[in-house]
Formats: C-alpha cells, sequence, structure tokens
C-alpha cells in the first residue's frame, strides 16, 4: 500500500462513517419527536405523558449535542493527522528534548491528549451544566468539577505517565516481537484495575459506606444465600453529589467483589425492587459476562496489537497519516487516534452480543425474584432518567447495550405470568 492509498482510505472510510452516523442520530431524532405526543400503550398507566415527554426531549437534546460533538471530533481528528498538527507537535517538543528519546516521546503523546481534553472541555462543562441541568439531574458544582479535573490530571500524571513510559520502552527494547510483550502488560494492568479500583480509586471520588442494617439488607443478604455468591461487601454511593440519576453496579473480581450501589437509587426504589435489579446483576456472573468479555477483548486486542506491530515498520502508515515521523510515540498516537474509525462497524455487533446478555440477565433475576419486580423497578428508571421509551429501531439495533425498554418490559411479563 502507498501512502496515499491510505489516506483516501481514511478519509473515505471516516466521511462513510460520519455519514452513517449522522444519518442514524436524524432518525433517532424524527422517531422520538414522532411518538414525543402519547405515551405507548404499554406504558400508558405506569408513565406520565408529561414524564413521556421529558424523555424525548432530553433524547433529542443529547442525540443533537452527540452529533457537535461527533463533528468536533472528527474535524480534530483530520487537524491532527492530514493537517499535519501531530507531525507539528512532535517537532516541538524535538526542540526542547532528544529526539527520538523516551523523555520526547512522552511529551509528544501529553501534548496530544492535552490539547483533546481543551477541545472537549466545553461540551463537557455544556453536558454537565447546560443539558443535564436544564433536565434537573446536575448536581455537580463548578468547585467539585474543579477538584475532580486535578484529580483525574494528578492520577494520569502519577499512574499514566509510568505506564506509557513502560510501553515506550517495551516497544524499544523487546524486538520484533514487542507488540506482544505490550499486549500482556496491557491486558495484566486492566486486571490489576479491576482488582483495585474499588478500594483505591473509587473512594478519591466519591464516598462509601456500608449498607445499613434492615429489612433492605436482609434481602439481599438472602438472595446472595440463594444464588451461591460470595463479595466483599455492600456499599452505598454518594452519587447524588454529581447526578439526580440512579444506578448500581458490581466491580471488582475474585475476594474483592462488592456492590454499590448509588444512594440516588436506593430513594428511588422500594427493597423488593432493589433486589430485583441486583438479582439482575448477579445473572450476569451468573452466566460468566465479565469474563466472556474479557476474552474477547483480549483476542480482540491481540490481533490488534499484531496489526500496530506491522504497520510500525510501514513508512506509508505514518505518511499517509500526516507524519513524516515515525518511532514508538507516534506509532501508538496515529493507531490509537484512526482506531475507531476502521472499527466503527463492529459496533452494532457489540451492541447485540450486549443486548443478548441483558436478556439472559434478566431471565435470571426472573428466577431469583418477583420478575414483576424488576419490571417496576425498570419502569421508574427509565421515568426517573428520563430514557426514551421509544428509540428509533435501527439506530438501537447499532447504538443500545440494553435492549428497547417496551421489548426487554415484554419479555418480563411474560416470564412473570
Amino acid at each position: 500500500m502507498t501512502s496515499s492509498q491510505l489516506s483516501a482510505i481514511f478519509l473515505l472510510t471516516l466521511f462513510a462513517g460520519l455519514m452513517v452516523r449522522f444519518w442514524l442520530a436524524m432518525r433517532q431524532m424524527l422517531h422520538v419527536r414522532h411518538h414525543r405526543g402519547s405515551v405507548p400503550t404499554a406504558f400508558a398507566e405506569i408513565i406520565s405523558l408529561e414524564a413521556h415527554q421529558k424523555a424525548a426531549d432530553y433524547t433529542l437534546a443529547r442525540v443533537r449535542l452527540g452529533m457537535v460533538d461527533l463533528f468536533i471530533s472528527s474535524c480534530l481528528l483530520l487537524i491532527l493527522t492530514l493537517g499535519g498538527l501531530a507531525q507539528g507537535l512532535y517537532d516541538l517538543t524535538g526542540r526542547f528534548l532528544d529526539a527520538g528519546s523516551l523523555a520526547q516521546g512522552l511529551a509528544f503523546i501529553a501534548a496530544i491528549a492535552g490539547i483533546s481534553w481543551l477541545i472537549d472541555l466545553p461540551l463537557g462543562l455544556y453536558r454537565s451544566f447546560g443539558l443535564e441541568a436544564r433536565f434537573g439531574f446536575n448536581r455537580l458544582t463548578p468547585s467539585l468539577f474543579i477538584v475532580d479535573t486535578l484529580k483525574g490530571v494528578a492520577l494520569a500524571a502519577l499512574i499514566g505517565l509510568p505506564l506509557l513510559a513502560f510501553v515506550l520502552w517495551l516497544m524499544e527494547a523487546m524486538g520484533e516481537r514487542w507488540w506482544l510483550f505490550v499486549w500482556a502488560f496491557w491486558l495484566s494492568f486492566n486486571l490489576l484495575v479491576l482488582l483495585v479500583y474499588p478500594t483505591f480509586i473509587a473512594p478519591l471520588f466519591n464516598k462509601f459506606k456500608p449498607l445499613e442494617d434492615g429489612p433492605l439488607k436482609s434481602r439481599i443478604e438472602s438472595l446472595m444465600t440463594r444464588c451461591g455468591f460470595r463479595l466483599s461487601g455492600l456499599f452505598v454511593m454518594d452519587g447524588s453529589k454529581r447526578s439526580a440519576h440512579g444506578n448500581a453496579y458490581f466491580t471488582g473480581f475474585g475476594a474483592a467483589k462488592r456492590i454499590v450501589f448509588f444512594d440516588t437509587l436506593l430513594d428511588k426504589l422500594a427493597p423488593a425492587e432493589v433486589e430485583a435489579v441486583l438479582a439482575h446483576e448477579l445473572g450476569h456472573y451468573h452466566h460468566h459476562h465479565l469474563w466472556k468479555r474479557l476474552a474477547v477483548i483480549g483476542v480482540g486486542s491481540l490481533l490488534f496489537f499484531a496489526l500496530l506491530g506491522h504497520l510500525a515498520n510501514q513508512a506509508w502508515f505514518f505518511e499517509g497519516l500526516g507524519m513524516q515521523a515515525s518511532g514508538t510515540a507516534p506509532t501508538l498516537v496515529l493507531f490509537a487516534l484512526t482506531l475507531p474509525v476502521f472499527t466503527f462497524p463492529l459496533t452494532p455487533l457489540m451492541s447485540m452480543w450486549s443486548r443478548r446478555h441483558e436478556f439472559q440477565a434478566d431471565a435470571y433475576a426472573a428466577s431469583q425474584a418477583p420478575a414483576s419486580a424488576l419490571v417496576s423497578a425498570l419502569v421508574k428508571l427509565y421515568r426517573d432518567n428520563a430514557s426514551t421509551l421509544t428509540p428509533d429501531p435501527l439506530y438501537s439495533s447499532v447504538y443500545d447495550s440494553h435492549p428497547p425498554a417496551a421489548i426487554r418490559i415484554a419479555r418480563l411479563q411474560v416470564a412473570s405470568q
């Protein structure tokens, strides 16, 4: 392949992906707007028209913001690559640091990350203090936003930079099969994060306290016994200090498994509904969904790292994406920037797989707790989180990791009969 051919393929793929994604967004907006005027029959008795219209307006606002974000990020990608900004930043760092050195590589990557963060900052601020605030969800204060930002930068400097330095060293020191060593390190690090995140990283941003004794804790412990599930603790997180959205999640694995409830979720759901939501999450563990996903990610990432190892030796890869310089840092940067352009066609496949897992978890939950309780919990969450009940079917099939509300609840209602 020549550099001009890669440039053409890159532009064509980027443009085609943009057109498809904008088309899907327009379909979503038209479909949601068309059904805004009336609540779907299946929900007519439990969701008010006001709540349905709020969900529609919230969905439309998010899709519009997503389109703006997509356009800006695509323009930035073109400027960095074919526009020559990445090469310019590499040359600039080379004036102050030894060309091709580890220090220059780190500075170059940090410069790319810093520019991307600055470009994303206005949209992030608007998302929290504009869109989310307009619909009554934002509880993040400007001071907390600054504190979160400083903590994130500190973590990136203390953890991210040493990790990048080690990866760049591996790429230089491990010969032609360096990509295999980098993949093994990357996979090991991700598993380590799953282990240490609950106890060392998450508490830097939120407060966690053990779930208090009472009817809810008794229900949950009984459910755990029925399911044969052991964990390190039940915790409540102060999610309300940033958002009114409710959620619950499992984190960690092995002896570090823990269940975390947002305080906003516990405020909205009855104990039986919380139990049903938890049974759904247990369904993911029962079906080994986490390990299946890790296996797919492991195999997929191995293929991508092997491709990266091949491209690192191809001059047309660098020249075709706007860089004359080659080496470890440019290889990583160009690959990370352009990979999402070429992997977008995988999105509907991953979404379909995720929705299948959700159905399996729902079925497990219905076998361990009343399906009607899970239905009522989901309805409350759809309502309180302003999730649309009428997504465009094609848009949903491409992007949604969870099945549409109507289909999901219909299956559960059959299970409860």
